[in-house]
């Protein structure tokens, strides 16, 4: 009888569940090489064979779906911040199974969060966020990354002059600086709940909670949110101005409309420094980028900030940090660029060229955006840091990782952070206290364990 030929083939293992099978197949497929079998044998080997393929190949194929299910669910799942139960409505949400500007409620109900640790209210000090990269390239992206719903409100030791300000804010110009439109008055008061349940966890040496509302510690405010409605516009502006009391953020709330666009109908914006909520109130996340000339907005921001504000669920939360220059020492308002009260266009032109660097402040904000599970609007919540250049030039490694940083941005991206105004002064002083850094041996092998990025 002619011998039956069989190449002599390994079988690479798919997954780890498999492996013993392959082994026995390999061990097989070796004895088949070097055996020549009569025809009955031949039989008895195709019965036992048979099985232990079509055991292999069922086991394959299970494992390879599963790669993949598991796969579909890091991409669209990577954000979750907790699991939650999908209710019917939130089911329809995800498949976007639903009408343009309506969002069914969801059944998330927000972490209550542990208390910061050993958070004071004299000796927390802010975060020293120093969200820029080396050159030579500056990369215009989003920078999203995810945020915990334990971190989602810093508060430190800054809060009472955060406080003060926005008081004399509010007293000064609040009409100007509070505005909520009438579809997004459910929206505010719904956001100032969260807080209110969030707050007195996170930070209860600062917030207790009352039965119809919320204290102040600290200030003795008593706020009572048990009579805030939904009706008219007035409980939402109300509503949002107790939220802008409570921490030291401003908000705005973003929501849909029919026309699938997303829209700025809520904001308690005190301390902007740069910008008006009377100028940006009503627009839409393409107008607000676009009218404040935002580089390469349209090419590289655009789809993916829609998607991000489309695709966003109650249940993820994110964040993003950004930094500017400013030649002068007003978080409220940036009166170099021009009078807050002025109807013309606010522009760097107005700033004053060169001026000495006591007077250059590093700005960053610190940025989040979470899904409200009732009402569905986007909540965007704006942390400024506010510090003298002399005083972040001081740490390790700053000075010559923010040179570099300026030096990388391109012509756009310059002239939309005022570069021209104060660009020599400022890398003139970077660059000698990187060389001061240098000389007293500093490692700049060592910065990523000591400086990773944003911080």
């Amino acid at each position: 009888m002619d011998s039956i030929a069989i190449n002599h083939t390994t079988v690479a293992p798919s997954g780890s569940g498999t492996a013993d099978t392959v082994n026995m197949l390999n061990q097989l497929l070796n004895t088949l090489h070097s055996y020549r079998p009569t025809p009955q044998q031949n039989l008895y080997l195709i019965a036992f064979l048979f099985p232990s393929l079509l055991l292999y190949l069922i086991t394959n194929r299970y494992q390879q779906q599963k790669q993949k299910q598991k796969q579909k669910q890091q991409i669209h799942g990577s954000l979750s911040s907790t699991p939650t139960t999908t209710t019917t409505s939130e089911k329809q949400l995800h498949k976007e199974d639903r009408e343009p500007g309506k969002w069914p409620p969801s059944s998330y109900v927000f972490p209550t969060p542990p208390s910061y640790p050993d958070w004071d209210m004299h000796k927390t000090k802010p975060l020293p966020y120093r969200p820029f990269r080396y050159g030579p390239v500056y990369h215009t992206t989003m920078g999203l990354r995810t945020v915990q719903p334990e971190n989602w409100i810093e508060l430190d030791n800054q809060y009472r002059k955060f406080h003060a300000d926005k008081a004399a804010r509010i007293a000064e110009r609040g009409e100007k600086c509070i505005m909520v439109a009438p579809e997004a008055t459910d929206a505010s008061v719904e956001l100032l709940k969260e807080l209110v349940e969030y707050l007195p966890a996170r930070y209860p040496s600062l917030f207790r909670r009352t039965a119809v509302g919320i204290e102040n510690l600290w200030s003795g405010e008593s706020f009572d949110i048990s009579s805030l409605t939904g009706t008219g516009t007035e409980g939402g502006r109300k509503a949002m101005e107790m939220a802008a009391r409570l921490v030291q953020d401003d908000l705005v709330l973003m929501m849909e409309r029919p026309d699938e666009q997303y829209y700025l109908v809520a904001g308690a914006v005190l301390l902007p420094g740069f910008w008006r909520l009377t100028d940006k109130f009503g627009m839409s996340l393409a107008e607000l980028h676009t009218s404040g000339d935002v580089p390469q907005y349209q090419e590289k921001l655009h789809k993916g900030m829609y998607n991000l504000f489309r695709r966003l669920r109650p249940e993820q939360m994110v964040g993003r940090n950004n930094y500017f220059i400013q030649v002068d020492d007003s978080l409220a308002w940036s009166w170099s660029i021009g009078s807050e009260d002025d109807e013309t266009e606010t522009s760097w032109s107005t700033a004053e060229k060169n001026r000495a660097i006591e007077h250059h402040y590093f700005r960053s904000e610190r940025q989040t955006l979470r899904r409200l599970p009732k009402t569905g609007a986007v909540c965007f919540t704006i942390r400024t840091y506010f510090e003298p250049i002399t005083a972040v030039a001081e740490e390790d490694y700053v000075p010559g990782r923010l040179a570099s940083a300026v030096r990388s941005w391109g012509d756009d991206v310059a002239r939309y952070k005022g570069k021209e105004r104060y660009g020599e002064v400022l890398l003139e002083y970077l660059d000698k206290k990187h060389q001061e850094q240098m000389e007293q041996g500093l490692d700049l092998s060592r910065e990523d364990d000591c400086r990773a990025y944003p911080f």
